[in-house]
């Protein structure tokens, strides 16, 4: 990755974990899940509003490092407007880009957290408000913690 792209990425994490987008308790939600990596304390929920399989609005809240919070606010503006289908691609295609480094052709906002991938206890950082987000699709009422996945 050349230096300037890592810059760029850079930007992008901090911009999103200085400023994060959709932070806070949605009113409107309709389900509600709740996420926990004890290996470093990071903590996440998600609040969204389905209508019908679509993600109506969705937001987050929670504490924990530059790399948790930055990932999931980003989260959050690429999943509105998705349903449960593109949500859970979509967190595939992201979590390929954390656990390989390998980012898509096309730079996406996605691809900041290509570098995370050389550290791998924080790959559980950047996933864990996605793992959350998951459950409330889901209505799994069980908090996701990243004990249980494999990341």
């Amino acid at each position: 990755m050349s230096a300037d792209l890592t810059e760029l990425y850079q930007q992008v994490i901090l911009d999103h974990n200085r400023r994060p987008r959709n932070r806070g308790k949605l009113p409107t939600a309709n389900r509600v899940a709740h996420g926990d990596n004890p290996s470093c304390g990071d903590q996440c929920s998600v609040y969204l509003r389905l209508e019908g399989d679509r993600i109506a609005d969705l937001s987050f809240d929670g504490s924990g490092c530059a790399i948790s919070q930055a990932s999931a606010s980003l989260m959050t503006t690429r999943l509105k407007g998705k349903t449960a289908a593109e949500a859970e691609a979509l967190f595939q295609q992201f979590h390929d880009i954390v656990t390989t480094g390998q980012a898509p052709e096309e730079i996406s906002d996605l691809g900041a957290f290509a570098g995370v991938h050389a550290f791998p206890a924080r790959i559980k950082c950047a996933t864990l408000g996605w793992h959350a987000a998951l459950n409330a699709l889901k209505g799994d009422p069980v908090p996701a913690t990243t004990e249980t996945h494999n990341d």
